[in-house]
C-alpha cells in the first residue's frame, strides 16, 4: 500500500486546480484543467497511463470519458517524500519524450519549482515559492505559490 499524500500535496493541488481553471475561464480560454485521478493515455493501448497531480489540456481532441489520449500541455507534480525520483527522473523522461509541452515539479518540502520548458527547449529554471513563476504556455500569468497558501 502506498502511504496517503501529505495535506500540503493536496492543498496545492486545489489551489493550483483553481487559479488556472480560474484563468482559462476569465481569458475565455480553450484549455481544461484535471487534477488527479485524471488518466493519461501516451501509448495507443488503454493500459498504460500516467495520473498527474496536474493535467492541462488544451486540445479536446484528446478528451475522451477515460482521460486524455496523448501528452497535455502542462503538466505539474507536487514532489512525494517517499519517491522523489520518480518525478524528477522516471516522469521527466516520459513526459519529455511524450511532447508535453511544460513541466513543473513543486517540491513543498525545499519549497523549490522545477520549471521545464521543452515547447521552446530554453531549458531548466528553478524557482523558489515566493517567486512570480512565469507560465511558459500562457504569455500574461504567473503563479506565486506562497500567497495560494496563504
Amino acid at each position: 500500500m502506498m502511504a496517503p499524500p501529505r495535506r500540503i500535496h493536496q492543498e496545492l493541488v486545489s489551489q493550483f486546480t483553481k487559479i488556472i481553471g480560474q484563468y482559462i475561464d476569465t481569458h475565455d480560454g480553450s484549455c481544461k484543467v484535471y487534477p488527479a485521478p485524471f488518466a493519461v493515455f501516451f501509448n495507443e493501448d488503454d493500459k498504460d497511463y500516467v495520473k498527474p497531480d496536474i493535467s492541462v489540456i488544451c486540445d479536446k481532441d484528446k478528451l475522451n470519458e477515460y482521460g486524455c489520449n496523448g501528452a497535455p500541455d502542462w503538466i505539474i507534480e507536487v514532489v512525494s517524500p517517499s519517491d522523489p525520483q520518480r518525478d524528477y527522473d522516471i516522469k521527466l523522461f516520459k513526459y519529455r519524450s511524450a511532447n508535453v509541452r511544460e513541466y513543473w515539479i513543486v517540491n513543498p518540502l525545499t519549497r523549490t519549482v522545477m520549471v521545464y520548458d521543452f515547447e521552446r527547449g530554453t531549458g531548466t529554471n528553478q524557482y523558489v515559492f515566493d517567486d512570480d513563476i512565469p507560465i511558459c504556455i500562457y504569455d500574461d500569468f504567473n503563479i506565486c505559490i506562497s500567497k495560494l497558501l496563504q
